[in-house]
């Protein structure tokens, strides 16, 4: 999977910076319709089209059959009954195509949210004004001797808010930092004589880092969710998280990791729905 996550980054990487030149909220715009239509295109050929039309047209009949015979108690009875059969079919017939669209929904969704759903988190360089909670709370899980062994190295540029807080038999612990200076930085995590990192950004000067991923998780389906970053299996750890304020999508009526979604959703919906007749898709 994370071979998989590597090369879809890399391939929006590309289609994405002429858009983004425009607006991000004009990336995601155009990335959500032409999902749209490939989905629209991709379901056209892995239906079955002339059963979705015969289905729809035989609902069509039976409701005629309803409207025509309504003072016949027991036409009307199996009309309905045949209406409902038809339905079952009918959303048998169009939600099966779907579910192997779900993974390259998953693929781009995913996609989307890491760039467009966060904010960097803000540079904190006043020193009198730190309090405990103030700072960014980096949170892990993992098995308890992964816990146990933890060590945590901030690089130059964040500070560490004292010791690490851990709790084996919860199978958990934290560490809490300030951003010094704005920059994208490899928070280095040590647990079991195993070694790894979490991608931090910090500061709202322009930087290189494209995305911008909260969680670091382990397994299958939540790499699909979260693309920026390798996962975590063979560490010991299973999920290293912090919070990154939610982004400001501009003149789009949503904002943060929901609206990204619900805007791509839409987008989706209505650029496909207006592409229905051109494709010749029967839905």
């Amino acid at each position: 999977m994370n071979a998989i996550n590597r090369a879809v980054t890399k391939f929006f990487d590309l289609v994405l910076t002429p858009l983004e030149a425009v607006s991000n909220e004009f990336a995601l715009l155009v990335v959500s319709g032409v999902f749209g239509v490939l989905a629209l295109w991709i379901f056209k050929h892995i239906s079955w089209q002339k059963g979705i039309k015969a289905t729809k047209d035989k609902i069509k009949g039976h409701l005629i059959e309803i409207r025509l015979y309504q003072d016949d108690l027991v036409v009307v009875s199996k009309a309905i009954v045949k209406v409902l059969a038809r339905n079952v079919q009918y959303l048998f017939l169009n939600f099966g195509p779907f579910i192997p669209l779900a993974i390259p929904f998953a693929l781009v969704a995913a996609q989307m949210v890491v760039r467009y759903g966060f904010e960097p988190a803000p540079v904190q360089q006043v020193v009198d004004t730190r309090l405990a909670g103030d700072g960014v709370t980096l949170s892990i899980e993992g098995e308890s001797a992964a816990i146990s062994s933890l060590e945590i190295e901030l690089p130059e540029g964040l500070t560490q808010v004292g010791p690490i807080p851990r709790i084996p038999g919860q199978k958990k612990a934290s560490a809490e930092f300030f951003a010094e200076n704005p920059g994208v930085y490899d928070i280095v995590i040590r647990a079991n004589g195993a070694e790894t990192t979490k991608r931090f950004v910090a500061g709202a000067e322009e930087h290189n880092e494209r995305t911008m991923q909260p969680e670091r998780v382990s397994g299958f389906f939540m790499a699909l969710l979260w693309p920026a970053e390798d996962t975590l299996d063979g560490t010991g750890l299973s999920h290293v998280s912090f919070v990154y304020p939610e982004s400001d999508l501009g003149w789009l009526p949503f904002s943060g990791p929901g609206g990204v979604l619900i805007i791509f959703v839409l987008a989706s919906m209505i650029v496909g729905f207006l592409a229905l007749k051109p494709l010749g898709v029967q839905i």
